[in-house]
């Protein structure tokens, strides 16, 4: 029996407090559910029979199969409204904005919306029952210059920009709610993790969105910085079953959900021109303008905990996870190529900038 069927037959007034529900399905309510990692998330739970219930902005792509309740991280009232009047029996709190180096551009707005929402929301999944089970999508980005790599749980936290002092607030609120109130709340702290979905703005789809765009003739060329950059990449699909597995157990905690390897931009860049069936060398060129200085700590996690107590691991590999992303762009672009055979841009090459660290 799911812990729902198991709630509703302990509680028989629980009901009353969620509109609609089905005794015995689990419901979910997820923000940022038309994100990467939402809408994999989605597909996972609702493959699990789940009531997927999502949280967006009015006006909001919508998909079948799917509820919808309308909010906004920079709303505080439109939070816990849909909290309380979705009362979840879990709460996946993914949003955020996810591109680190606008964080510089509005530190208050930045720690408004990540750390500010994220209280909003474990108040009101208080308020709307004690049992409500929270995942905050937390990031690398808290540890910083850390002095130790790879990073696990008990690495020191010493963030570098706004966005990561934002996602360690809102990792400290959760921790602070899950000591004194004693909910089951739990922070995944991410590192980059990548796939098809992914928005083009990150350093990942740029080059496999460049590699194809090169091998089908519509680009000639990829400028990147740093190829000595080292990230540690894994695929958006094993990161939310991780934070499904999370709100599974018995005990709330943090876990830090990564690939465990890190990888240099120039691993990337030859694994995703080698998926295209091209040579990199003679198609990738770097500005010094986008080179960034070393730096101190890499950003590589270490899953040990996650894989010792949640059975996680990143089931799909660096290589396979590239490789599907290439095809992706080879598809999109051929078609895009198909509609508009003239289409072709050479006076705006693909630049690459190392320094998105966003997980």
């Amino acid at each position: 029996m799911h812990r729902a069927a198991e709630r509703d037959a302990a509680r028989p007034g629980l009901r009353d407090k969620r509109a609609g529900s089905v005794a015995g399905v689990p419901r979910a309510l997820i923000t940022g559910i038309t994100g990467q990692d939402g809408s994999y998330l989605t597909d996972w739970l609702l493959e699990r029979s789940y009531e997927v219930i999502g949280l967006v902005r009015a006006g909001a792509a919508r998909r079948p199969g799917v509820g919808y309740v309308e909010g906004d991280l920079a709303d505080p009232a439109s939070l816990r409204a849909a909290v309380l009047r979705t009362v979840p029996d879990e709460l996946y709190h993914l949003a955020a904005p996810t591109f680190v180096p606008a964080s510089w551009e509005d530190p208050a707005g930045t720690l408004e919306l990540v750390a500010g929402a994220t209280a909003t929301l474990l108040a009101a999944a208080r308020e709307a029952d004690r049992h409500v089970r929270v995942l905050v999508a937390g990031s690398s980005e808290i540890f910083g210059d850390a002095g130790e790599s790879p990073q696990n749980e008990c690495s020191p936290m010493r963030p570098c920009s706004p966005y990561g002092v934002s996602k360690l607030a809102a990792h400290g609120l959760t921790r602070t709610l899950r000591g004194r109130d004693g909910m089951h709340c739990s922070c995944a702290i991410t590192f980059n993790h990548e796939s098809p979905r992914r928005p083009e703005r990150f350093l990942p789809r740029k080059v496999t969105r460049a590699a194809a765009a090169i091998k089908l003739g519509l680009r000639d060329e990829l400028v990147i910085g740093d190829l000595g950059a080292v990230r540690d990449w894994c695929h958006a699909r094993d990161v939310v079953r991780g934070e499904w597995l999370m709100l599974q157990q018995d005990e709330p905690g943090d876990y830090v959900l990564a690939g465990g390897v890190g990888r240099t931009v120039a691993e990337l860049v030859d694994t995703a021109f080698g998926c295209a069936g091209i040579d990199p060398t003679e198609h990738v060129r770097v500005d010094p303008a986008l080179v960034r200085a070393p730096q101190a700590t890499p950003p590589v996690g270490d899953p040990s905990l996650a894989r010792e107590r949640l059975g996680w691991t990143a089931e799909t590999s660096f290589e396979a996870m590239i490789d599907e992303m290439v095809q992706a762009d080879l598809a999109d672009l051929g078609q895009r190529d198909l509609a508009d055979p003239g289409q072709r841009d050479l006076a705006d090459p693909a630049r690459a900038d190392p320094a998105d660290r966003s997980p």
